[in-house]
């Protein structure tokens, strides 16, 4: 034991390492992040995916666009005048006119949200006058207490469901319905996982370039081992730290000059900017197969031939044809109310227009070769199942 007690230091404990707080960078649909499946209603769900992903934005108007347009036409001549004129020219919303615009609407409702309502409003003469398509959100299904097979479109609001009036003067269509639900499924069910992980993605490129792509610098400055640089440090350091700020702010290029031992680098430099090309493409083949369209479309010039682009265009015409299927009697139900003021009460047709020249091209191409063969069996007077001897 000793016979000098010594004072005991108070040591301050200093952390050795200390961490910068930030906020979190993440991409701004938020929404997509929350996503919970098998939700009865994501109509804001589904319009802020279209607005965060291009891709799936414009695969929906080029869907819309790939329909095409359509004729329709009365067994009775007399009243296809009156029905040319209506189909041309009633109006719509966004201050349209035509039959098609409505149904361009209607259908890429019916994409977005999988289930799509309109309305037909009349005039005093019950012609319809005007075709309106009602924001889904509005909306409310329900079967009717009085018939099973009857639905019954309500208007939703605050959480009150009230049954709407004139309902034969009401559309509506789902798409891709689920057994025992009155809505539909949309096309893009399924797609908020995987473009939430698109979105991250890209956010993180955004934010590495926004590190590394714009150049910082660290400038470092040791100073010597004499007593006066020593002394001084702090204040050469504030006249480095002051003219190197004024040299990056220049719009001209100068020249740094500093006394002593100064080590300028820049920072990220050594980092390595992770390749995105793969995960990218796996997202993107998982939502372009989602919505049925070929990569060529969108301009992704991924692997194929020439075989396979024939084969996705046929399937990509039996997509059409299934969607038209669905239009068909709702282009049929508006014109049928129009004429029913002018006391037609017979069947419509409705003819669609051809998906792609090339189609005529092909069916013009299988006419001829039937014609070319006719006129071979007709000239030998042998029937087609002859042989020649």
């Amino acid at each position: 034991m000793g016979l000098i007690k010594r004072k005991k230091e108070i040591l301050t404990p200093v952390s050795p390492v200390l961490s910068s707080t930030g906020k979190y960078s993440t991409h701004p649909f938020g929404i997509l992040d929350s996503y919970t499946p098998f939700c009865a209603y994501e109509y804001e769900l589904y319009r802020s995916l279209r607005e965060a992903v291009p891709v799936i934005d414009a695969a929906i108007y080029k869907l819309v666009r790939l329909v095409g347009g359509f004729k329709v036409t009365a067994v009775d001549e007399r009243f296809n005048p009156i029905l040319d004129e209506f189909v041309s020219s009633v109006p719509s919303d966004s201050a349209q006119t035509s039959l098609n615009s409505f149904i361009d609407t209607f259908f890429e409702g019916l994409l977005t949200y999988g289930t799509a309502v309109g309305e037909m409003l009349t005039d005093s003469e019950d012609r319809v006058a005007y075709l309106y398509n009602a924001p889904i959100k509005n909306i409310a299904l329900r079967r009717s207490k009085d018939d099973f097979r009857r639905v019954e479109i309500c208007l939703n609001s605050a959480g009150e469901e009230k049954v709407l009036p004139s309902q034969d003067k009401l559309l509506y269509s789902v798409l891709n319905c689920e057994a025992g639900s009155l809505t539909g499924t949309s096309i893009l069910r399924g797609l908020p996982y995987v473009s939430s992980l698109l979105l991250k993605v890209f956010n993180a490129v955004g934010a590495n370039w926004d590190r590394v792509g714009n150049v910082r610098f660290a400038v470092t400055y040791k100073p010597g081992t004499e007593n006066s640089s020593k002394a001084f440090a702090r204040e050469r350091a504030m006249q480095i730290a002051e003219e190197w700020g004024n040299a990056m702010k220049s719009s001209e290029v100068r020249d740094f000059i500093a006394v002593g031992d100064v080590d300028i680098k820049v920072i990220g430099a050594d980092n390595q900017v992770l390749d995105s090309e793969i995960p990218v493409r796996q997202l993107l083949e998982q939502i372009v197969a989602k919505l049925s369209l070929p990569p060529f479309m969108f301009g992704l010039s991924w692997s194929t031939t020439e075989r396979m682009s024939q084969q996705q265009s046929d399937a990509l015409t039996t997509e059409l044809e299934h969607y038209r299927r669905i239009l068909t009697p709702v282009i049929r139900t508006v014109c049928a109310r129009h004429l029913l003021a002018y006391g037609y009460t017979k069947p419509l047709s409705v003819e669609w227009d051809d998906i792609m020249l090339k189609d005529r091209l092909d069916e013009a191409n299988a006419q001829y070769l039937m014609a070319k063969t006719e006129a071979i069996y007709g000239s030998t007077g042998k029937g087609k199942g002859e042989k020649n001897e």
